[in-house]
């Protein structure tokens, strides 16, 4: 792309643990933001069919309380590919832009007992691009994901730019950062679930230190969004209304924030592209370019799988 062009990040809530509904949810909010003709519309972190926020309210000696959530948000997962993801990319073939979007993600290559939080990567002729699994949860999230490997860490090359992302914490991790930027990565995704400060200034320092465009996106969760039925519900503060406030922001390659960040809103941000930033700057600063050091610092990354079972290989044995 030579000429700027929009792009989109929806803040918005789930139908807590409805994995059906959100899948619903999420196409006409893709169809919403298609009418503003934006080339790309990224979701926050988890958002089918919800973050599991109860991991840091519900002491993990409360097995009667976590056991049901945990089968219930494994119940509502996604299966990749599976009609949850026919149908997100029939709506990103409708508004022709790219959709990157946050999920919980069955593990159907083994046990499908268990969860990684994935993002989706989908193209604007409604095609499955890929995926990345967390590497890292965090804190109580491990009482809920899986780790991922590095067979999904990459980027996607597109008309647009160099797309990739990390999920909310991972972006705290100076190599996984390191290797983004050495990918070429112009347009950056941190869906997440955090908010506030110090976040926005790390979406602000990761911005002006890969020389890249950043799209945070985080869900915006009030109370009310919780079913009654969910008994962890009690132990919130009663007076609280929000259970997050989203805050998600759009920043360009100076470490400038050009759209948001929207707090205590269910909304959709806009912001404008302008594909020559994605590298005027570096003359400057190219932290996987001129300014690295290979010769003093070497990062080898394993993209290989790790599966959880391996078939043994015998000798051949020939019949007499």
């Amino acid at each position: 792309m030579k000429e700027p062009f929009k792009i989109a990040a929806v803040q918005a809530s789930p139908v807590f643990l409805d994995r059906e509904a959100t899948v619903e949810k999420a196409c006409a909010l893709i169809d919403a933001a298609g009418r503003e003709d934006p080339r790309l519309i990224v979701f926050p972190e988890a958002f089918i069919p919800a973050y599991p926020d109860w991991v840091w309210v519900v002491p993990p000696s409360r097995k009667k309380l976590l056991d049901p959530l945990y089968a219930e948000l494994l119940a509502n997962a996604v299966t990749i590919p599976g009609g949850s993801t026919d149908r997100l990319c029939e709506a990103a073939r409708r508004a022709k832009a790219y959709v990157v979007i946050g999920m919980n993600e069955l593990n159907t290559e083994s046990s499908g007992s268990s969860m990684y939080n994935t993002l989706l990567y989908v193209g604007p002729d409604g095609t499955v691009l890929g995926k990345h699994r967390k590497l890292v949860p965090t804190g109580g999230e491990r009482l809920v994901w899986a780790q991922g490997d590095g067979s999904t860490l990459g980027v996607y090359e597109t008309p647009l730019g160099t797309l990739g992302g990390l999920i909310c914490w991972e972006n705290y991790m100076p190599l996984a950062r390191y290797a983004m930027y050495a990918w070429g990565t112009q347009i950056y995704v941190a869906a997440t679930w955090d908010h506030g400060e110090p976040w926005l200034s790390t979406l602000r320092h990761i911005a002006k230190e890969g020389g890249v465009y950043v799209v945070s996106c985080c869900t915006a969760l009030r109370m009310d969004d919780i079913p009654d039925r969910l008994a962890f519900k009690e132990l919130y503060d009663r007076a609280k209304v929000w259970i997050n406030p989203g805050d998600s922001a759009i920043v360009d390659p100076s470490g400038r924030i050009i759209a948001g960040p929207e707090h205590e809103a269910e909304t959709i941000l806009y912001a404008e592209i302008d594909p020559k930033l994605m590298g005027g700057s570096k003359w400057i600063l190219d932290v996987a370019g001129h300014y690295a050091r290979p010769d003093v610092f070497d990062l080898t990354v394993a993209l290989h799988p790790n599966p959880m079972i391996r078939a043994a290989e015998g000798p051949e044995i020939k019949s007499p």
